[in-house]
């Protein structure tokens, strides 16, 4: 359904001095995603995930430049073809509140989304209604203005929005934010009902536990770069690969909060070699200047000598 190989994306800016600047958050991200399936997407903050979803639905800012290949259905996806494909093919679920459009009410947000979708009228409406079932929003709740709905309400409206409609391909930016616990299992437990009934799903979230429990596949992004794309169950049997994504699963409470040093590259750092080797236990001399391309080993792509 999606394929992304060697993504990069710089943007240009102007420091202090009025120099030109240009900064790489996303290096090189590459990721496969089918139909019928989750994939979710993992890193620490800054790690580009956000970029991605914005790269996969052209709404990238216009100081942003590209490289790399982003297929959807075997086609490549231009900023035309996105244009095209966003709200219709492709769905969003956004990372900010702020996304909700403050002048109109939520429930028309949510119908109008689905009739975008290509939706009837009448279709539109039971849609929207049963997205807000879905979600446990009361027909009390759509005739309210964004502001006048809690964090909660909102996170649940906005991925009440991206599903009303029939998108084949949705995008969860961190759809649990703001959630309690009882909601944020639910909202999980839909995207698992979505992608058994044929959709694709991309689960961007620090949440990996969570993750794990839901996603087919984990793709672990450190520093715009993919290091590991391994099925979920390697993670819940201990046979994951990288030693960043080794050092993640430690972090967890269950696993002892275990603690990594050192700090992940900037988005102006210049990287010689391999992108971990200044946190890596089993770096060698050779990481410092050969940087290792993503390779398959058994069900696991790997960027790393050593795994």
């Amino acid at each position: 359904m999606l394929s992304v190989h060697n993504l990069s994306i710089q943007f240009t800016r102007y420091d202090g001095g009025w120099r030109r600047k240009i900064i790489q958050p996303v290096r090189d991200l590459s990721l496969d995603l089918d139909a019928g399936s989750i994939l979710a997407v993992i890193g620490s903050s800054g790690s580009g995930k956000s970029l991605l979803a914005h790269a996969l639905l052209g709404l990238l800012p216009s100081n942003a430049q590209t490289d790399g290949t982003i297929l959807y259905q075997k086609e490549q996806v231009t900023l035309k073809r996105a244009k095209k494909l966003r709200g219709r093919e492709l769905a969003l679920i956004p990372q900010s509140v702020a996304y909700l459009n403050p002048l109109s009410r939520v429930g028309k947000q949510v119908y109008r989304a689905s009739r975008l979708s290509g939706q009837c009228r009448n279709s539109a409406c039971k849609n929207r209604d049963m997205a807000f079932s879905r979600y446990g929003l009361g027909k009390e709740v759509a005739p309210m203005y964004p502001f006048q709905v809690s964090g909660g309400m909102a996170r649940r409206v906005l991925t009440a929005t991206a599903t009303a409609g029939d998108a084949s391909l949705l995008i969860a930016d961190e759809p649990t934010t703001g959630l309690d616990a009882d909601a944020a299992i639910q909202t999980l437990h839909h995207l698992r009902e979505l992608a058994d009934g044929g959709k694709g799903v991309i689960l961007i979230t620090h949440d990996l536990e969570s993750a794990v429990d839901v996603a087919d596949n984990v793709a672990v992004i450190y520093a715009g770069t993919t290091v590991e794309v391994a099925p979920a169950a390697h993670f819940r049997d201990g046979t994951t690969v990288h030693p960043y994504t080794k050092a993640l699963w430690n972090a967890l409470p269950r696993n002892g909060f275990q603690y990594l040093s050192g700090n992940q590259p900037s988005e102006d750092d210049i990287i010689s070699g391999c992108i971990f080797h200044d946190r890596c236990p089993n770096r060698q001399p050779s990481c410092e200047t050969n940087a290792p391309s993503l390779h398959k080993t058994g069900a696991t792509q790997v960027r790393c000598f050593h795994a």
